[in-house]
Formats: structure tokens, sequence, C-alpha cells
């Protein structure tokens, strides 16, 4: 088992993992990044990306892939690893770090935590065959594809509301579809989305599968089914966002740093501190409000500098 020892350790490889690295490689504190299981983070599954700055249009995963060249050019260590367990040894200011398998032990004075989070799916076959070519978990993202067509929004929380209004701003036709016979979404935006003649909503229906064609690869059309009566029906529509939340990937981190309610983990405000010192958290594992990539990228730089400082200290 080879222990592996770095000035600051990065859990996570999505924009904040890799900025982080290259911002920490660029002031010589020869960082490791430990990939996670899905090397890249959810851009990897997503194809077009248009919001991000100095790419007109870029697939996802080439976008993670320049981004991890970038972070080896300037001296990253990018180890394709899961961590699974961390410690802070007796007596010292260092962190010790166990991989999946036990193949690893990492040691390292800081930590950049950029673990990312992962939307909530609904646990469909069909859903999981068309992400990226019609469904979608972020219509901020994706909005703008769908200029002039019909989508499906499914949620009753404040995300799905938000969501379905947002994307009235492109499609011609929103419809949201609710397992319930009301929402959970704040009285305000219920009234904004019940007033918007763009949307028309499924009340006590849920998803059962996801149409669509194979070549090309399109979404095409949902059934759904009544929870009332059973009964199931097809719906024609372009492209169908699941809005059920999200889920920050911190379960290893639980009772390391302070989270709150839904598992965030919480910084300081306009820094990338977490409770404890030398720990830093950037990207999805704390907000809960953007979760966009350059934002990600964004507080990646921030929890760079941030351990620098530290460790100059």
């Amino acid at each position: 088992m080879e222990l592996l020892s770095t000035k600051v350790l990065i859990i996570g490889s999505g924009a904040a993992g890799y900025s982080a690295a290259i911002y920490a490689a660029r002031a010589n504190l020869e960082p490791i990044v430990v990939t996670g299981m899905q090397p890249g983070g959810q851009l990897t599954i997503t194809t077009d990306v248009e919001n991000y700055p100095g790419f007109v249009s870029i697939q996802g995963p080439e976008l993670m892939e320049q981004m991890r060249l970038h972070a080896e050019k300037v001296g990253t260590r990018i180890v394709d690893d899961e961590i699974k367990s961390i410690e802070q040894l007796e007596d010292s200011d260092e962190y010790r770090f166990r991989s999946s398998g036990y193949t690893n032990n990492y040691c390292s004075a800081a930590i950049i935590i950029a673990a990312g989070a992962q939307a909530k799916w609904l646990g469909l076959e069909s859903e999981k065959k068309f992400q990226g070519y019609g469904v979608s978990a972020c219509a901020t993202c994706d909005s703008a594809f769908f200029r002039n067509k019909v989508v499906a929004v499914v949620g009753g929380g404040n995300t799905a509301v938000e969501e379905a209004i947002f994307l009235t701003r492109f499609a011609k036709e929103v419809i949201l579809i609710h397992r319930r016979d009301k929402l959970r979404a704040e009285k305000v935006m219920q009234d904004r989305l019940l007033k918007n003649d763009k949307i028309k909503v499924m009340w006590n229906h849920t998803v059962e599968q996801v149409l669509g064609e194979e070549n090309p690869k399109k979404v095409t059309g949902i059934t759904i089914k009544s929870t009332e009566t059973d009964k199931a029906q097809e719906l024609r529509v372009d492209g169908v966002f699941i809005a059920i939340g999200h889920a920050p990937n911190t379960g290893i981190f639980k009772g390391f740093v302070e989270m709150d309610q839904q598992g965030y983990i919480v910084t300081k405000p306009g820094t990338t501190l977490t409770s404890k010192a030398g720990v830093f958290a950037a990207g999805d594992v704390q907000d809960k409000v953007y979760r966009q990539a350059v934002v990600a990228a964004g507080t990646g730089c921030m929890a760079a500098l941030d351990a620098e400082k530290f460790l100059e200290s």
C-alpha cells in the first residue's frame, strides 16, 4: 500500500476540483487530485455546453478532459481513486485518508473538498438512456436547446417551479408533472406559475417512461400515469427536465465539518473556509443555489488561494 503525501489533497475532479488544482499547482503546492467515482463530474454526462466562457460550444466530456490536461500540465498529480475515510492525526496538523479498496493512503496538510453533487433522478432506464439527449436536470444549462419546443418538468418544489417558469423564456409550452394535487413550492412561486399561460400542470401523475428515437438520438415524448386511476397516457414532448432535487456528495464528511440540514458543507461567507482549519470546500458540495460549472470553477480558484494562504501562515 502506497502512502501519497502532499501539501494539498483535492477530493473531486469536476470544474471546481480541476480549477483548484491548476491554481494550487501554479503556487507550487504540488496538489494531488483524487478523482472519485465520476471523473470529470456532472459535465461528463452533458452533451453540448454553450455557457462556459471561452467555448462557443463544446461537449461536456471534452471540456473536462481539457481541464484535466491543463491541471496535469501545470504539475498536478491525478489519481483515479475514491476516498472512503478521513481522519486528523493525533498531535498533528495533518490529515490521513484511506481510499476505495484501501489501495492507497494519502496524507496532506490541507484539503479541498470538491466532490460535487448529483441530481436526483427518477430511476428509469429510459431516463438514463436519454440523459444529455433531451433529458436534463438543469434548465439554466440546457433551456436554449428547446426554443419554441414543448418540454416537461417533473417535480413540485421550488426547484421545479423555478425551472418551469424559466423555461417559458424559450419553450412554446411547459408541462409541469407532479405526483400530488398541490405544490410544495413557496406560495409566491406557485402564483407565478399558475398565472403563466405557457405552463400546463398535470396533477396527480408520475412519469413512467421516456420515449425517444435512436438516430439521431432524441426525446420524443413521455408516458405518464395517474396516481388516482392508474390510467396511462403518452405526451409528445421534446425535452424532460427532472427537478426533484440534488444531493451533495458529502457522506464521508459527516461529523468532520459543519453541514446544513441538506448535507451541504457550510463555508464562511465570501470564502471557502469550513468549520475545520485547513479544510476548504468548493463547487456543488457547498453551492445549492447556482450549480453552474463556471461558478464551481470560480470557487475552486478561491479554495486554492485560501489553502495557499493557510499553508503560508
